[in-house]
């Protein structure tokens, strides 16, 4: 025999008092009374009037904040910073010597390399014309300080000149007009590039145009077609998008403030991950509320009980879930970087954002329009529950069922399959990529630099600088051209028309140009800037073990500082594997930390990390596959794992949080095993649709051509997709199921386990 779950009635049984009848089957709802014990015709609380008043307040004042905070959509770009020195700490070199430079320079200029090559040898034209350039160079917008005289290869081919560009926000304009100028007139045969940091800082701004536009209508595109489709209705979806765009548009005008007033520090990146985590979350928060009002509606015979009623059931998993993505973003307020410590209150303010639209602006939404919002499928009161029904014969009660007969074997072949995935990850490279790597495709300031070292060292245009005492130049120079990979020195000077002077094993070199006799090493606090061009490209790992053998070999000098833009990439990279090394395993405790508290139980939450860290690795797994063997990328940037790991951690016990709780409510009426099958079965539709919507979200970043978001955006939508149909389908489930009551330990339902696991071995 087996037991055949009852129709839940609304009022609580004990764990095991289900009688024994029929044959195995799934759970059956009920068609009798609201779940919440009032007879359906009216609820008490406050006045009709107050009733009325309180959702169109709440209503009003998200629709303030909506019309207030839409114009910052397209304004919130101009607080990014998206220059890689700025998102390290003050204390490492490369920023150190960052904040000394100007003052050698009096410039914060960016360096642009215009790089001319004819490979057929520069003619005599070629050459007038390169001359001629250089006087329009200096006239072009966002020019800062002088433009070097050209600079011609050894083989014959090729011609650089070195560009100041401006540090500002119209840096990327002055680049592309910059671009212009140099192919004014290009004679035949001659091509023309800009390349270098300021060429690198062109792609990323360009790369980044479309955050405001493209990412976000693509996101809430595909997030209403979903809409569409799971509900059926005209209304419903666009009253939860509504919510989702009004929630974002909150977010955004907070952290454009706080941006502005440097507060938070806001790139590219982090405004995209913003983008898609609010209207991501919001949905899913929205999601579980529209379910669990279309269950009282059922159960209530009017909208004022039927809201109370769904907030009582939604408002501790949703907070929940909430809290335990806030908790898990804060832990980057740990980290080195500043980048990462910038995500943590700006996708913060996503969630809380979210939740609050989701738990006021929805349900007053819903309020007004009641049944209304669900037309042509209205919820009738007094109407069956279709979720609860054991005659079912749908998707979710066939895995209910399968789940129910064959627990121990669909967990352990679900825990197999991600095991082997997992074994991947061992290839996933996530050491760093080279700067110019950074934006995808093919750009001018790529082809630039791969013609650049072909011609010139690769390192042109982003020398490793280095601070030194002025009493210890020559020593310090004669280190630097000892090491290998370092092709000349050059010492910032004063009085000289290049501003630099060559620096040899014989000391600083003063060049017989006329109006340089005077010319000398500029001092500034008895300190000089020293200038090592690489041979490899500077954004390479040969030059990034060039600078670290650099930093080794003069660690005995007293006050020299190495930087430069390989040394920042270098330090980026070394302060990103720091983070992640640390903060996962505090997110972890964090977790599982409150999880205990929301399940009150030990072992529950210590199999659901469990559940979550092998769908974690086993997503890596798949991911380096995929990035290594059909996408051939360079590799990833060291905090590719480590946000990853926060989104999909804090968002994968989202769903089991969502499961859990409903299954413990249930299981408070019904008994472990039981309450596991219902609670399968009542929140598998609404779960599996929030995970599409929250992966589609996600992979929305793929419009964006930038490595980072492109792999940020396959692992968190195919590790959502994985936990939603997977994990919390099958795994959780079946192994939760197979365990009994001891899930629950050392709480009273664990202590229940006997009673059941007796009446279990008679079915």
């Amino acid at each position: 025999m087996s037991t055949a779950i009852p129709p839940h009635s609304g009022q609580p049984e004990r764990s095991g008092a289900s009688p024994v009848s029929g044959a195995t089957s799934v759970p059956r709802g009920g068609d009798g009374p609201p779940r919440d014990g009032s007879a359906g015709t009216g609820s008490s609380g406050p006045p009709a009037w107050l009733r009325i008043a309180i959702p169109v307040l709440l209503i009003v004042i998200w629709f303030g904040l909506g019309g207030v905070g839409g114009p910052y959509f397209g304004k919130i770009s101009e607080v990014q910073q998206n220059d890689q020195a700025s998102y390290l700490p003050s204390s490492s070199e490369s920023t150190r010597v960052s904040e000394l430079q100007p003052q050698f320079t009096d410039s914060e200029a960016i360096p642009a390399v215009v790089l001319y090559v004819n490979d057929s040898g520069l003619t005599d034209a070629d050459r007038t014309f390169i001359q001629d350039r250089k006087k329009a160079f200096a006239e072009a917008p966002g020019v800062s300080g002088g433009v070097s005289p050209a600079q011609y290869s050894q083989d014959g081919k090729a011609a650089e000149i070195f560009v100041p560009i401006t540090d500002d926000d119209a840096a990327a304009d002055n680049v592309e007009n910059l671009s212009t100028v140099a192919k004014d007139g290009l004679p035949g045969g001659l091509t023309g590039y800009v390349t270098g940091p300021a060429g690198q800082l062109a792609d990323i701004s360009q790369a980044f145009g479309g955050i405001d536009g493209a990412l976000l209508v693509v996101a809430v595109v595909a997030v209403l077609v979903i809409l569409v489709i799971v509900y059926r209705s005209p209304l419903l979806p666009i009253l939860v998008l509504l919510t989702s765009i009004l929630a974002l548009s909150a977010a955004i005008l907070a952290v454009y403030w706080l941006a502005k007033a440097g507060a938070v520090t806001l790139n590219g990146q982090v405004q995209g991950i913003l983008f898609i985590l609010g209207i991501g979350a919001a949905t899913d928060y929205s999601l579980l509320y529209v379910a669990r009002y279309r269950e009282a509606l059922r159960d209530n015979a009017d909208r004022w009980g039927a809201t109370r009623a769904a907030l009582r059931g939604t408002i501790e998993p949703v907070t929940a879930s909430a809290g335990t993505v806030v908790a898990g973003l804060l832990c980057l307020l740990l980290s080195d970087l500043n980048s990462n410590k910038a995500l943590a209150p700006v996708a913060s303010l996503g969630i809380v954002c979210s939740y609050l639209a989701a738990m006021t602006l929805l349900p007053s939404l819903l309020f007004v329009f009641g049944r209304a919002a669900f037309w042509p499928r209205r919820p009738a009161f007094g109407s069956p529950h279709p979720d609860r029904d054991h005659q079912a014969r749908g998707f979710w009660p066939g895995v209910a069922r399968t789940v129910r007969n064959h627990s121990r074997r669909t967990w352990l072949i679900c825990a197999v399959v991600l095991a082997a995935a997992a074994v991947a990850v061992v290839d996933f490279r996530a050491s760093g990529v080279p700067q110019s790597d950074f934006v995808l495709g093919q750009t001018e300031a790529k082809e630039g630099q791969a013609a650049l070292g072909k011609h010139f060292p690769s390192g042109s245009g982003s020398p490793v600088l280095i601070v030194a005492p002025e009493s210890g130049l020559q020593s310090v120079a004669d280190t630097v051209l000892e090491t290998d990979g370092i092709s000349d020195v050059t010492v910032v000077a004063q009085g000289t028309p290049a501003g630099t002077l060559p620096v040899t094993d014989a000391g600083v070199q003063v060049p017989p140009i006329p109006g340089s006799e005077s010319a000398a090493p500029k001092t500034v606090d008895g300190q000089v800037l020293l200038q090592a061009t690489l041979t490899e490209n500077a954004d390479s790992a040969a030059a990034e073990d060039t600078v670290r053998e650099l930093r080794q070999k003069l660690a005995g000098q007293q006050d020299v500082l190495v930087g430069g833009t390989t040394a920042t990439t270098v330090d980026t990279n070394d302060a990103a594997e720091h983070d992640r090394n640390l903060i996962i395993p505090v997110v972890l405790v964090v977790i599982f930390i409150l999880l205990m508290l929301l399940l009150r139980a030990v072992l529950a939450p210590f199999l659901l990390i469990l559940t979550v860290m092998l769908s974690f690795g086993a997503t890596l797994g798949v991911s380096a596959l995929l990035f290594n063997y059909v996408l051939d990328f360079p590799g990833a940037d060291p905090a590719v794992p480590l946000y990853g790991f926060i989104f999909l951690v804090a968002l994968g016990v989202d769903y089991n949080i969502f499961l859990m709780t409903r299954v413990r409510e249930e299981s408070l009426a019904l008994g472990t095993r039981d309450g596991i099958i219902r609670g399968l079965m009542i929140t598998g539709g609404v779960i599996t649709s929030a995970g599409i919507v929250l992966a589609a979200t996600f992979a929305a970043l793929g419009v964006i051509p930038v490595l980072f978001l492109a792999q940020l955006a396959f692992i968190v939508a195919f590790g959502v997709l994985l936990d939603t149909l997977v994990v919390r389908s099958l795994l959780v489930p079946a192994l939760s199921y197979d365990i009994g009551p001891r899930i629950w330990w050392p709480s009273k339902l664990g202590r229940e386990a006997p009673a059941e696991d007796a009446a279990a071995a008679s079915r």
